[in-house]
């Protein structure tokens, strides 16, 4: 074998390529034992020994345990929280700002649970909801330690659950449809579409009838006569029709007399708000 021959370490074989730098990859973050919440083993700057008697851990009925987390409680994989009492936050404003910091993108859902435990509370709270909107954070507010347990306990146990749950349910069939169509105007409950339907009819005499008519219903002020004909009436946002600038034409600065039956073209322009 010559001397320009490159050998591996151990002189059987071409030596290998470096390895590669790894792939930096997202944070990860720890994962849950089971069905037990983790809590920070310091929370809020609380020494262990301590944080084992923080009276909100034993408002937590799911299961809970310690771990080294950046966020003081870890339901799930990717949802992680934060805890503020505002009688904490009134005497240290900038703790808050440095755990948000903290947080850097660890969780998918990152809670900001709040303790409103001040009666002066509206001012912290809107400034803290700003920050939470500038940093993708949900905020819930508790007014007690059970209060706040039960929100913690209640994100574990619905953390596989899908969002069905809370999504809206509209049926297929015509009755619902007609329902929903119409209390989706302003004012009109489910009674009204109810007495709509049997004193007026189908949808299309609905959206005919005259405000008079309207009036002499069960439940109709002028108020919800009005929402009522508006949405029938006024036209859509953005409808108009766009005419292209080269099809426009200079108005005269003397009125024309009227054309004639001969004079009128055959292609007009109408706006959809004269529909």
């Amino acid at each position: 074998m010559s001397g320009t021959d490159v050998t591996s370490d151990t002189g059987t074989g071409p030596s290998r390529q470096p390895p590669k730098p790894p792939v930096k990859q997202p944070p990860v973050v720890m994962p849950g034992s089971g069905n037990n919440v983790i809590a920070a083993v310091f929370l809020g700057g609380i020494d262990p020994q301590r944080q084992r008697k923080n009276p909100l851990l034993e408002c937590i009925k799911q299961g809970r345990e310690f771990g080294d987390i950046v966020a003081d409680f870890q339901v799930g994989r990717t949802t992680g929280i934060l805890f503020l009492s505002l009688k904490y936050h009134r005497l240290h404003p900038e703790y808050i700002s440095q755990r948000i910091d903290s947080l850097g993108s660890s969780y998918n859902l990152r809670i900001l649970l709040i303790l409103c435990d001040i009666s002066e509370h509206q001012v912290p709270i809107r400034e803290l909801t700003k920050k939470c909107l500038i940093n993708n954070i949900t905020i819930i507010v508790a007014w007690t330690n059970d209060e706040a347990g039960l929100y913690i306990s209640s994100f574990k146990k619905l953390e596989h659950r899908p969002p069905t749950m809370i999504k809206e349910r509209v049926d297929k069939d015509h009755s619902s449809v007609f329902r929903s169509a119409l209390t989706s105007i302003s004012k009109v409950n489910k009674t009204d579409v109810q007495t709509l339907r049997s004193s007026i009819g189908s949808f299309a005499d609905i959206a005919n009838a005259p405000a008079e008519r309207l009036e002499k219903l069960p439940g109709f002020g002028q108020v919800k006569v009005k929402r009522l004909r508006d949405a029938f009436d006024k036209p859509f946002q953005g409808t108009k029709t766009i005419v292209p600038r080269h099809m426009t034409q200079p108005q005269p600065l003397h009125p024309s007399p009227p054309a004639g039956p001969q004079d009128i073209g055959s292609d007009i322009l109408v706006s959809a708000d004269n529909l």
